[in-house]
């Protein structure tokens, strides 16, 4: 019987297969696009049963040719592009695709454990797992709140667990491919290393520079609540996926600032030092995110605590920092 990981070379996919390994689980069908070829440098240092492109894995899923051998699917692959234009393209790899898969699960009772996104909730100030909150900036956040939506039409047919994470901003190793879409964990360390300065945005909708705010999640904690559920058959839904409280770009710049300058021996700077300093410099808001951004985030998380998953987020400070002595040592 299988695990089976989608968007396994990915960057959250690819910290899911590293940590099934490092619980003694192999027996992993990693289904990906390796389009961007070297993306295969997220998996060389994991042990999987099979790879199997995204194409061939649902034409053998509707062929039959996977009936019984499941145990469960972590669904992760998506095209996870704000900006993108293609709305086609979208809505096939991200609602599409996924409801091949739900169809498949729902008829072989197999567990499916799948990534949705805050982006569901677009400009909204509440962040509640309910359709009111709900009002998408662009065709990625609406192409997942459309598969949301038919997860909790049908969930009364499924026998086995059906659980949707709505991932708030997630940061950490592995993102590396992920160009403009890496999160702005990964773009101020470059900035960094490349300029000697980083550069938040400056200030939008009614926030000051670098104020504006984000539930910005590290991916070892997006791991650690994927296996609870997957260690929890019994717990299905729709649930936040974040640390419950926003906090500034600021607060990430401060936090890749000091991490590398604590890699050099640097004493910690706080936030008006490194402005004086221009270590933080303020970079033009884009026109291209007018009315398509999230100034505010904020995971209301009180229904994954419900579900039982009791374990502490990792603060910006303490997770980006880790994140940043992990790419100073070339591990990440």
């Amino acid at each position: 019987m299988y695990i089976v990981v989608t968007g396994a070379a990915g960057f959250i996919g690819s910290n899911l297969v590293q940590a099934l390994n490092e619980r003694g689980d192999t027996n992993i069908i990693a289904v990906d696009d390796l389009t961007q070829g070297d993306k295969f440098r997220n998996l060389a240092d994991c042990d999987i049963a099979e790879y199997v492109d995204k194409r061939d894995f649902l034409a053998a899923l509707q062929a039959g040719e996977f009936g019984g051998a499941i145990d469960a699917v972590l669904h992760q692959g998506a095209c996870s592009d704000t900006m993108a234009g293609d709305g086609r393209y979208v809505m096939d790899n991200n609602y599409r695709y996924s409801m091949a898969l739900f169809d498949f699960c729902i008829e072989e009772d197999v567990p499916l454990i799948y990534a949705s996104t805050a982006a569901v909730y677009g400009a909204s100030s509440v962040f509640h797992e309910e359709r009111s909150c709900e009002s998408p900036l662009n065709v990625y956040g609406y192409s997942k709140l459309l598969f949301d939506q038919a997860v909790r039409r049908r969930m009364v047919e499924a026998s086995a667990q059906i659980a949707g994470f709505r991932y708030f901003n997630v940061y950490g190793p592995g993102e590396w491919h992920k160009g403009r879409m890496a999160s702005v964990a990964w773009h101020f360390f470059n900035q960094f290393r490349a300029q000697g300065r980083v550069q938040p945005f400056q200030g939008s909708g009614g926030y000051g520079d670098g104020e504006q705010r984000r539930d910005f999640v590290s991916v070892e904690d997006v791991v650690r609540v994927n296996l609870h559920f997957l260690d929890h058959p019994e717990l299905s839904g729709i649930f936040n996926l974040g640390t419950g409280r926003a906090q500034s770009f600021n607060d990430v710049a401060c936090a890749v600032v000091n991490a590398c300058r604590q890699a050099q021996g640097q004493e910690t700077l706080t936030l008006a030092d490194m402005q004086a300093r221009k270590l933080i410099e303020y970079a033009s808001f884009p026109d291209a995110l007018r009315g398509k951004y999230q100034h505010y985030t904020q995971a209301d998380i009180g229904m994954l605590r419900r579900a039982g998953y009791d374990e502490p987020f990792l603060s910006v400070e303490d997770g980006v920092g880790r994140y940043c002595q992990a790419l100073l040592a070339g591990t990440a």
